[in-house]
């Protein structure tokens, strides 16, 4: 038994010589000592490289698109967005369970549970606002602060020549873009969904003209900014401004929620208008 093994391993290291010689002359050209061994060695790291270099260009490129049965980026936006749907339509059946359930109870002379789709009554300690600030925006604000700082005239600085392009819009929220700017459907706006309770931020600096609650918006909050612009911020949880307050650009107003007839779960309906026509907030602001 001992006598093949040790035939197989002489065989794996038995030397051989590759020669590369010219064919008119026999001159050797180039030359290459080997084994068997040598060549099975080779081709185990030569395979390994290739299959680790296979790999990280399926994890880290767009070229996992191509791998069979992987989600396209699109498909994944749908799955999220479908999920959001879903949670919607769970909401609204149980609130059409629950509507049917009291109806049988006064049929049956019984008193009906108590129930309000208005979350926009309760209080929230200010502790639970999610307000945090990515360390990008505290950048970005001490640099339009320190190039405002030699402005000698800054009422000219918001002045309606200047181009709304070069106006630094800050999000109200970040979440994804459920519904977007339709003028054709009259849709004014964009839908964002996120988190209950997320705080809502002001865009820009300026004054509430409105705030309170409506049938179909719930509670909304509109700022008049300058140049003319008009923010809108619909299905509120909460107001934390009133008519007549000065707001400042990052500011929370109000916490997102699921106020109103039109809606179908906690997000936020954001606007924004310049001279009486609606703009397309994704134009100037980034909300995922």
């Amino acid at each position: 038994m001992a006598e093949p093994k040790k035939k197989l391993v002489h065989k794996l290291k038995s030397k051989y010589r590759l020669v590369i010689m010219r064919e008119t002359s026999f001159e050797e050209v180039w030359q290459m000592k080997l084994s068997r061994m040598n060549v099975i060695n080779a081709l185990a790291i030569s395979i390994t490289i290739y299959t680790l270099i296979v790999i990280m260009l399926v994890i880290y490129t767009p070229l996992k698109q191509l791998v069979p049965g992987y989600p396209k980026a699109e498909m994944t936006r749908n799955i999220r967005l479908n999920a959001l749907r879903l949670d919607s339509l769970d909401y609204q059946l149980s609130l059409k369970d629950q509507f049917i359930e009291n109806l049988i109870t006064i049929v049956n002379g019984g008193q009906p549970k108590t129930h309000s789709t208005d979350e926009g009554t309760a209080k929230i300690a200010t502790h639970q606002i999610s307000d945090d600030r990515s360390a990008e925006d505290s950048l970005l604000r001490m640099d339009v602060e320190k190039a405002q700082r030699f402005n000698l005239n800054p009422e000219n600085a918001t002045a309606e020549n200047r181009s709304l392009n070069q106006l630094y819009f800050f999000p109200p929220v970040r979440g994804l873009v459920m519904a977007h700017f339709d003028y054709a459907n009259h849709h004014y706006g964009v839908d964002i969904a996120t988190a209950s309770n997320q705080g809502i931020k002001a865009v820009l600096d300026g004054t509430v003209i409105f705030s309170d609650y409506t049938t179909e918006t719930g509670f909304t909050v509109q700022i008049q900014h300058d140049n003319n612009l008009v923010s809108v911020y619909k299905h509120n949880k909460e107001l934390f401004k009133k008519v007549g307050d000065r707001v400042k650009a990052g500011e929370v107003v109000a916490t997102v929620g699921n106020t109103g007839e039109l809606t179908t779960g906690p997000h936020l309906h954001f606007e924004l208008w310049h001279l009486g026509r609606p703009l397309n907030p994704e134009h100037f602001i980034a909300f995922e």
